[in-house]
């Protein structure tokens, strides 16, 4: 009976790891969406052998950007909604660039930049909303080299823009 547990409980255990991505959004509710066209002359992606260099992205809501200013018109909790949100936005780009995010090898390096008032200090917990996400996503894959950079303004005053480096398969 012990040894018919232990197998239970490694099955379950590795169920659990073996998760795709896309099952772990799933489970949490999220669902990805329809990719937007750039806002200028760029394109979401750019693929050099097997790395993909992936656009600022903002984060949105309802079809609205996030906007604001952390320390003057948004809380680090707001602010780590909304870098959230646009790592859902960037998973969003590379399952329309990969068909599947399975196929993601690494998180390589995030840039994170974040409307900052000038006496806000805390850009390191509004882009844990951005990491969490990736890791939550991708565990150990999802770890990634970061920049948290306070900035004094964005386009269209969003709370935070993030651009990635993405190894693929």
């Amino acid at each position: 009976m012990k040894h018919i547990l232990s197998v239970l409980l490694c099955f379950v255990i590795f169920t659990a790891w073996a998760q795709s991505p896309e099952k772990k959004l799933e489970a949490k509710g999220i669902q990805l969406a329809e990719l937007s066209k750039p806002v200028a002359n760029y394109v979401n992606v750019v693929r050099v052998g097997n790395l993909l260099f992936l656009a600022g992205k903002g984060p949105t809501a309802n079809g609205e950007y996030i906007k604001g200013k952390l320390g003057k018109d948004l809380t680090i909790e707001e602010g780590y909604k909304a870098a959230e949100l646009v790592a859902i936005a960037q998973l969003s780009v590379l399952k329309a660039e990969l068909g599947d995010l399975s196929r993601v090898k690494r998180i390589v390096k995030v840039n994170g930049f974040v409307n900052s008032q000038s006496d806000f200090y805390d850009q390191p917990a509004v882009m844990n909303g951005f990491s969490d996400m990736m890791v939550y996503v991708f565990g150990e894959k999802g770890k990634h080299a970061r920049a948290a950079i306070g900035t004094n303004t964005l386009p269209f005053n969003m709370a935070v823009e993030v651009e990635m480096i993405v190894e693929v398969e």
